[in-house]
């Protein structure tokens, strides 16, 4: 069974950084897709970045381009997401999954999930 956990949410201002972690246990990660979603409430959760195996590619909504990067450490199995330049949309609770694919951008091919983060951005 496998456990992701995310932390390094919180509050932060308007302009500030943050950089969420995800450690996964259970069984290692190292041939699958990782994402990092957002959800605000009465939204669809929002696929914000995508990190193939092993890391050589990656992929991000036009909201967060050029201001948030993905990466992974396989070693570790880690996944992190370092947020720049944030602005109050987006606050959000930010949660950290697995895909059973080595590389997708489906929103639909992720398969573990966890619990989520909360990250909020004042103005």
């Amino acid at each position: 069974q496998v456990q992701l956990v995310e932390s390094g949410g919180g509050l932060v201002q308007a302009g500030g950084s943050l950089r969420l972690s995800c450690a996964a246990s259970g069984r290692t990660l190292n041939s699958n897709a990782m994402g990092w979603f957002r959800q605000t409430p009465g939204k669809e959760r929002e696929l914000v970045a995508t990190i193939n195996w092993n890391g050589g590619t990656t992929d991000y909504a036009d909201s967060v381009k050029g201001r948030f990067t993905i990466s992974r450490d396989n070693a570790k199995n880690m996944v992190y997401l370092q947020m720049n330049s944030l602005n109050p949309e987006d606050t959000a609770v930010y949660y950290c999954a697995a895909s059973l694919l080595p590389w997708t951008t489906q929103t639909t091919a992720y398969y573990y999930w966890g619990q989520g983060t909360q990250v909020t951005v004042s103005s």
